[in-house]
């Protein structure tokens, strides 16, 4: 687990801008989410079990808070060479096998994630209407425990958001795979 005096990111800061290519090839901008109501970025990939432990619960709160206004996000910035499950085609496979309601973007020169401060994947941002970091953590508190689950750190941080208020939660710390950064 990564500790929150390890992030680069403070609750406060303004969203590091990113242009990048989805896995199928468009370009996508942090700029596209001009209008939205709040934004999550977060750092993901394919091989990663907490990633795929936490998938369908990220895929669930893609479909509930796209239509109330906010953008979703997702980047893999891992060495596609060193972890060909990470690669783009492969992206693109797991990206309409389970139904994506997001752009699942690579960070093939890994910038972005060396801006957001990335740790591990997943690791969440939530920046509100004002584009202000509001929170940055894991999804919740029991990634291989559906069932278990007592807090949604991301689910009360977009509730919050949306509503204006401080984010009960603003930081937790991250639990995932480390970003697999090229040599």
């Amino acid at each position: 687990m990564a500790e929150l005096s390890n992030f680069t990111l403070r609750i406060g800061d303004a969203p590091p801008d990113f242009r990048l290519p989805t896995a199928d090839g468009q370009l996508v901008s942090l700029r596209d989410a001009a209008s939205a109501k709040a934004i999550v970025v977060v750092f993901w990939c394919n091989h990663c079990p907490y990633v795929q432990a936490w998938e369908s619960r990220m895929v669930e709160l893609g479909r509930e808070y796209g239509p109330k206004g906010v953008r979703f996000f997702l980047i893999n910035s891992n060495d596609a060479r060193a972890y060909p499950a990470d690669a783009p085609e492969a992206m693109a496979r797991r990206a309409r096998e389970h139904g994506y309601p997001f752009p699942y973007l690579v960070d093939e020169s890994q910038a972005v994630a060396r801006a957001y401060g990335a740790l591990v994947t997943p690791h969440v941002f939530v920046f509100d209407g004002q584009r202000r970091l509001v929170f940055q953590g894991r999804i919740d508190d029991a990634h291989d425990r559906p069932h278990a689950v007592r807090h949604r750190y991301l689910k009360e941080a977009l509730e919050a958001a949306l509503a204006g208020r401080p984010v009960p939660t603003p930081e937790t710390s991250v639990l995932g795979c480390s970003v697999k950064w090229r040599s």
